[in-house]
Formats: structure tokens, sequence, C-alpha cells
């Protein structure tokens, strides 16, 4: 039960980078849409995948869309 506890430096080095790469690319993608990106970009730094899901979902889907025309 103890080697299950112990995670190789390989795998910490590989999930720290699936967390930066995710993060980075949930901001810079909500930025370019003007949805939200710190709240992508932070939440995709701490968890994965459910992030990315969300945001496929919400965001890349249109459901939460901003009326930016709202004037014409």
């Amino acid at each position: 039960m103890e080697e299950l506890k112990v995670l190789p430096i390989w795998a910490w080095i590989l999930l720290a980078a699936v967390l930066i790469a995710q993060s980075t690319w949930l901001f810079v993608d909500a930025r370019k849409r003007d949805s939200m990106p710190w709240l992508w970009g932070i939440w995709g730094l701490i968890q994965t995948p459910m992030p990315l899901v969300f945001y496929f979902i919400f965001v890349r889907s249109g459901w939460f869309r901003r009326n930016r025309n709202k004037d014409k």
C-alpha cells in the first residue's frame, strides 16, 4: 500500500506540464473570446480535466455567449 502513496518524479513533472499547458491554453483562448480568462486559467492550473470539459461546454459551445452587440 505504501507504493501507491509515492509518485515517481517523472509523474510529478508530467502532471505539472499538463496543468501548465492546460491553464495557458484556457487563459489564451478565453481572453480571445472575452470570457473570464483569469477564472479559466486559475482553474485550469489546479485541476484537470474538468476545466477543459466545462470550458468546451459553456464557452466554446456558446451557451453563455456575451451579448456584445447589445446597443445595435
